[in-house]
C-alpha cells in the first residue's frame, strides 16, 4: 500500500516507523529538512521536504497513486488543506487529518467534513483522545495504564507491584494453579526500564510494571491479587481548563454517580470559559503549583489530582506537590517521552502519553479489515494487536504450544464467537476466533506475517 506522511514530528514519525514496518511504501513530507532526513535515514520510507499543502510537493511524493495520505502537522489548517488537495487534484481515496482546534470539532460543524465541503474520512483530536484516555485512567485508578479490546470484554491493566503484593516472589505457573478461576494472564514485565514478555517459569518482583490481560467481570479480583484494592473517585481535582481538563470535567458531570470536581486554571480568560460551559465543577482560577490553591481545592482530601496543563513539568510538580498534600492518586500529562522513568521516582501513580494516544487512534483507523484494534505501550516499545484468525493463518488450526511465536510474544485471550478464553498452551486457535496478542515492538513483522494481516487495511 502506497501511503504519504505529512508531518515528520513524534506523531508522523511513530506512524511511519509502525506502516513502513509492514513492507508499506511510506513518504514522509515535512518543511524541515532535519526532521525529514531523520525519518530516512532511521526508517525504510521516502522523505520530502516542503509544505504539505502544496500540490507540487504531493505530486513529488507520489499523490497522483496514492493509497492513503494521513496529515498529521503542528497546523490544523495545513492538514485541511492537505486533506482537500489530495483528494481535489490526486483522488486520493482515504485522507485522515489531526486537528486541535476546538473549533473544528464542534457538533455544529460535523456537516464540514464530507466528500461536497472538506473531505476527511476521519478526524483524529488528540485532546479529546487523551480526555479520553484519562477518564479510563480514573476508572480504573489503581493502574498505570488501561484500556479495552474485545467489545469492552477484556482489559490490558497496567500494575505497579508494592512490597504487599501477595503475588510477589511466586512464578506465574503457580499462580495460575493458585487462582484457577482467574481470567486474567500477566503478559508483559517492565523491570529496570527492561520490558519482557514473561515465561512460565518467572517470578514477579516489587516495584514491577506489569501488565495483564484480564476479562472484565474479573477485573476487581484481578486487582486484588497484584495489591491493589478498589478506591472510590468521588473528590476529583483537575490542574489546567484547556481543551483536556475541560473535556474531562465535563464528563464527570455527565456521569450518573455524583463526582464533586473542582477545576484549577492559571489563565483568568480560560478559566472564565472554562466556569461558563461546567454546571457543577467548582472552578479555581489560580497557580496550580500554589500550597495555598491546592488547599483551597481540596487536594489534601482528593481520590484524584489530574494534571493536564500544556507544560509538562508544570503537570509533574503539580502532581508531586498534590502527593505530598495527602491526594491519594496523581495522573500526569506527560508529552516528552524521556521523563517518563521520573513517574515512579516522584510517585506519580500514573501517566498519559498524547503521543502514544494518538499513534494508537490513527492505526486503528487505518487497520480495518482482519485487524480489528491496535494498541501502542509505553514509548513504542510494544503493540498489543487483536485480530481475526483467518484460514490461510499460520496459527489456524494449531494449539498455541505449537505456535512458533518469537520470544517477545503472547496470546492474552481468544474469542470464540460471544465467548472470551483466557488461554493455556492447549487452547486451539480456529478459523474466525479473535486473538488479543502482546509483541514487543521488534516482533510485530513476524506476528504480522503469522496472522497474514500487514496488507489488510481496507
Amino acid at each position: 500500500m502506497k501511503i504519504i506522511i505529512c508531518g515528520a514530528g513524534q506523531v508522523g514519525w511513530q506512524i511511519a516507523r509502525h506502516l513502513s514496518g509492514e513492507r508499506n511504501d511510506v513518504t514522509v513530507i515535512d518543511n524541515n529538512a532535519e526532521l525529514v532526513r531523520r525519518a530516512t535515514e532511521a526508517l525504510d520510507v521516502q522523505g520530502i521536504t516542503g509544505f504539505a499543502s502544496h500540490p507540487d510537493v504531493l505530486d513529488a511524493a507520489g499523490a497522483r497513486d496514492a493509497d492513503l495520505i494521513i496529515a498529521a502537522t503542528h497546523s490544523d489548517e495545513v492538514n485541511m488543506v492537505t486533506c482537500q488537495v489530495a483528494h481535489s487534484v490526486f483522488q486520493v481515496p482515504r485522507k485522515i487529518a489531526r486537528l486541535r482546534s476546538s473549533a473544528y470539532l464542534d457538533a455544529i460543524y460535523s456537516d464540514l467534513y464530507t466528500t461536497s465541503n472538506l473531505p476527511i474520512d476521519v478526524v483524529i483530536s488528540p485532546e479529546r483522545e487523551v480526555a479520553n484516555a484519562a477518564l479510563q485512567r480514573l476508572s480504573a485508578p489503581s493502574t498505570f495504564d488501561v484500556e479495552t479490546f474485545m467489545g469492552g470484554k477484556v482489559q490490558l491493566l497496567g500494575i505497579v507491584l508494592e512490597n504487599d503484593c501477595p503475588a510477589l516472589n511466586t512464578p506465574l505457573r503457580q499462580l495460575s494453579e493458585l487462582f484457577s478461576t482467574l481470567r486474567a494472564i500477566v503478559v508483559g514485565v517492565r523491570r529496570q526500564d527492561r520490558l519482557f514478555a514473561p515465561e512460565p517459569g518467572d517470578q514477579l518482583f516489587a516495584r514491577d510494571q506489569i501488565y495483564v490481560f484480564a476479562h472484565r467481570d474479573d477485573v476487581a479480583r484481578t486487582m486484588q491479587i497484584f495489591g491493589k484494592p478498589p478506591l472510590k473517585q468521588e473528590r476529583i481535582a483537575i490542574i489546567g481548563a484547556g481543551n483536556v481538563g475541560l473535556a474531562v470535567a465535563q464528563a464527570l458531570e455527565a456521569r450518573p454517580e455524583r463526582v464533586r470536581a473542582k477545576l484549577i486554571e492559571r489563565n483568568r480568560a480560560r478559566a472564565e470559559y472554562a466556569a461558563d460551559r461546567l454546571e457543577r465543577t467548582i472552578v479555581l482560577n489560580g497557580d496550580g503549583l500554589s500550597a495555598e490553591l491546592l488547599e483551597e481545592a481540596a487536594v489534601p482530601t482528593a481520590d484524584a489530582v489530574l494534571a493536564v496543563t500544556d507544560d509538562d513539568k508544570t503537570n509533574i510538580l503539580a502532581s508531586v506537590r498534590a502527593k505530598q498534600a495527602g491526594a491519594k492518586l496523581a495522573i500526569t500529562l506527560i508529552n516528552d517521552p524521556t521523563l517518563v522513568p521520573l513517574m515512579d521516582a516522584l510517585d506519580i501513580d500514573a501517566y498519559i502519553n498524547p503521543r502514544a494516544t494518538t499513534v494508537s487512534t490513527i492505526l486503528r483507523h487505518i487497520r480495518h479489515g482482519r485487524v480489528r484494534d491496535i494498541y501502542s505501550i509505553g514509548d513504542a516499545e510494544a503493540e498489543v494487536i487483536e485480530a481475526q484468525a483467518l484460514s490461510t493463518s499460520p496459527i489456524t488450526g494449531r494449539a498455541i504450544r505449537d505456535i512458533e511465536f518469537p520470544e517477545g510474544v503472547l496470546i492474552g485471550a481468544v474469542q470464540k464467537g460471544d465467548r472470551i478464553v483466557m488461554p493455556d498452551p492447549d487452547t486451539r486457535i480456529e478459523e474466525g476466533d479473535i486473538v488479543l496478542i502482546f509483541a514487543l515492538s521488534k516482533d510485530v513483522p513476524e506476528v504480522e506475517r503469522l496472522l497474514q494481516v500487514s496488507i489488510d487495511f481496507f
